[in-house]
């Protein structure tokens, strides 16, 4: 493998992409010193911020648009640099995200996902936990996967989470919807963030993503979701039985919210479009206010920071990544894919992939099923990770100390392994 000699600019954005994620894995060691401070004090406030896992690549983004600053010795070239980067999927996660953490949208989905409960012949918590990790991860498939998160995570929030659960199973289960959503969204080339950077390009449409990736996809997420369950029965069933508040919502409130969500996802490339369609669906919510919920803009905004930092920093990491791919073979690209996720996000990897000319169907294959496998490793290594760690960060399971990067890796070992014998061992 040869690795292209890196310019002074591609060398510094290397050195704060690794800072970044160095930061971002001693995030919940910094949060615990804020404590050492007056509450309301400068010092806890700052310290509060830097640990916030969204703002991590913001500001390490920040700092790179600084060094090129004085790189170059001029606004113009950091200005420029900034310029030649594709913003359109932070935008884009932010307004999906808002969009599906709409209380009709959730009230839905909750409804649908209580309605399959009720076919399962077992115990209704053991049943709603099986249906909302095993089925509730395709519908990353239709809707996308940062709404799906979106939606899961604040019904699994609601539902567990705030039930004050053992760390292991809060760790088990996040790593578990971590996964299966990175896995779920693969029945479809146009809802899952590292197929839709190679989709067009390499011609996989539905035929072809269901036939190589759907049904593999589809048994991740259910397997996972009952051997789980059956681990950790014992807790499921001491879970308090919650009140299903019933609020009254429209029927048409609900279509429209649902018909500005479809449109958004069709015009996901489009950014002036979907932004167009994001300030009626904000007229709307105005307009609909007493069937309306306070809307998710906080966690939004952070997480499209968060990817927009990534973005910033990743996008000069081809000069060590694309040379390191082309040097590995098919089950070497996998396990390779699969591991690079853990530290760089993986539709990053598989547009790395699109620039190598002549690569073979089983190379494809493997790049992109090693990103997908290994996209709940860690809060970066998924776009739609971090709207679901801004969502549950604040429930009761992790709202003292955060979620640990290290917990959260091992939660998700176990399903990325199912992922590994779905979408490699077994043909």
């Amino acid at each position: 493998m040869q690795i292209l000699t890196p310019s002074a600019m591609e060398l510094t954005a290397t050195i704060c992409f690794a800072l970044a994620i160095l930061h971002t894995f001693l995030a919940s060691k910094i949060a615990s010193l804020a404590h050492r401070f007056p509450e309301g004090s400068f010092a806890e406030n700052i310290i509060h911020f830097i640990s916030e896992t969204e703002i991590v690549f913001g500001l390490w983004a920040a700092a790179l648009f600084t060094t090129i600053i004085a790189l170059t010795g001029s606004f113009s070239g950091a200005i420029d640099y900034i310029q030649t980067l594709n913003f359109t999927e932070p935008k884009f996660v932010l307004v999906i995200m808002v969009m599906a953490a709409a209380k009709p949208v959730v009230s839905l989905a909750e409804s649908l996902i209580n309605s399959l409960t009720r076919f399962l012949p077992l115990d209704e918590k053991m049943a709603f936990y099986i249906i909302a990790l095993g089925v509730g991860p395709v519908l990353g498939s239709l809707i996308t996967e940062p709404a799906a998160m979106t939606l899961l995570a604040l019904i699994l929030k609601k539902r567990l989470f705030d039930s004050g659960v053992s760390k292991r199973f809060a760790y088990a289960t996040i790593g578990l919807l971590f996964v299966n959503v990175s896995v779920g969204g693969v029945l479809t080339h146009f809802a899952a963030p590292p197929v839709l950077m190679v989709s067009a390009k390499w011609n996989w449409g539905l035929s072809y993503m269901f036939t190589h990736f759907g049904w593999r996809g589809l048994l991740t997420c259910m397997t996972g979701a009952v051997l789980i369950a059956t681990l950790f029965r014992s807790e499921l069933h001491k879970l308090k039985e919650r009140e299903q508040a019933k609020t009254f919502i429209p029927w048409w409130l609900t279509v429209a919210h649902l018909f500005l969500l479809a449109l958004t996802v069709y015009f996901a490339h489009y950014e002036n479009i979907f932004f167009g369609v994001f300030m009626f669906f904000l007229g709307l919510t105005v307009a609909t206010r007493e069937y309306q919920e306070p809307l998710k803009l906080r966690e939004g905004l952070l997480v499209g920071f968060f990817l927009a930092g990534l973005v910033t920093l990743g996008s000069l990491q081809a000069y060590w990544l694309k040379p390191l791919l082309l040097s590995l073979d098919g089950a070497e690209l996998y396990f390779g894919a699969t591991a690079l996720t853990a530290i760089t996000d993986n539709a990053a990897l598989t547009y790395l992939g699109t620039l190598v000319p002549d690569l073979s169907e089983n190379l494809k294959f493997a790049l992109v099923a090693g990103a997908v496998s290994g996209g709940g490793l860690t809060v970066i290594a998924n776009a739609p990770n971090p709207a679901g760690a801004g969502i549950l960060r604040s429930s009761q399971s992790f709202a003292e100390t955060g979620i640990s990067p290290l917990k959260l890796f091992l939660g998700a070992l176990f399903p990325t392994a199912l992922a590994v014998l779905y979408f490699w061992i077994i043909p």
